[in-house]
């Protein structure tokens, strides 16, 4: 799949593969594998102590601004992706964060004008009851979208400045357009991402229309955010609603 980004600096295109879905018998060898790599050729700077001490922060710090974190992750369930957090409490639907960016030095993604940073993106879809035989719910589709964009763009992040108000394409493998993107700051009510007194950053990846993002890369990404805010479709991404531009 390819990515393009916008950015004041200019546009750079970048190929990555596009995530495969996958029989569970492929899935639990992923597993196997997964495990084997962790266990026998992965080295950190860090100690697993020092993970788990500051993942507890970074969480405290992220439910400031969004609400208890949910309980319930399937990282290990798809090893080729980032794990994602949900958070259910903070608006209406369902918030999908990452939590894998961020270093417990600070470090991670390519700085942008805030800091460091993790990925969110939102649904109006609540989680079901029970995931289990949930397969056409349309949360389940969200989760599936966001798992491969939040991934993609999370593994490009430490080899590009990405900004609040840049904008990018994902492509598919036939080379045609499948998402337009903004990217914004996610601080409601202006409450900071702080963790252990250093300010990150929440990006906000954002799914528009092909005319928002036209209408953003000509006239600004701050007035299609507005509209959207105005018009209560902010911060989701579900485009079951008519486009603002």
């Amino acid at each position: 799949m390819q990515v393009t980004f916008y950015t004041m600096r200019g546009i750079m295109k970048i190929t990555i593969a596009g995530l495969v879905i996958v029989a569970m018998a492929v899935i639990v060898i992923l597993i196997q594998r997964s495990r084997t790599i962790s266990e026998d050729n992965y080295t950190s700077k860090f100690s697993s102590s020092e993970y788990d001490r500051y993942n507890q922060a970074k969480q405290k710090a992220m439910e400031k601004i969004l609400g208890t974190m949910h309980n319930f992750s399937l990282f290990e369930l798809i090893p080729v992706s980032y794990s994602l957090n949900y958070f259910l409490e903070g608006i209406p639907g369902t918030g999908f964060v990452t939590m894998e960016l961020i270093e417990p030095d600070g470090s991670g993604p390519k700085p942008n004008s805030i800091g460091t940073y993790e990925l969110i993106a939102f649904t109006k879809h609540h989680m079901p009851p029970s995931l289990e035989n949930s397969d056409g719910h349309p949360w389940n589709r969200m989760e599936v979208l966001f798992r491969g964009m939040l991934t993609q763009i999370g593994n490009f992040s430490s080899e590009a400045v990405l900004n609040p108000g840049d904008t990018n394409e994902l492509y598919g493998e036939d080379g045609e357009t499948e998402h337009y993107m903004i990217f914004d700051n996610y601080a409601p009510n202006d409450i900071p991402f702080e963790i252990e007194g250093k300010t990150h950053c929440l990006l906000l990846c954002l799914e528009v229309f092909q005319s928002e993002v036209n209408y953003a890369r000509e006239h600004g990404s701050a007035i299609v955010l507005e509209k959207l805010k105005e018009l209560g479709h902010y911060p989701y991404s579900d485009l079951d609603r008519d486009p603002v531009f």
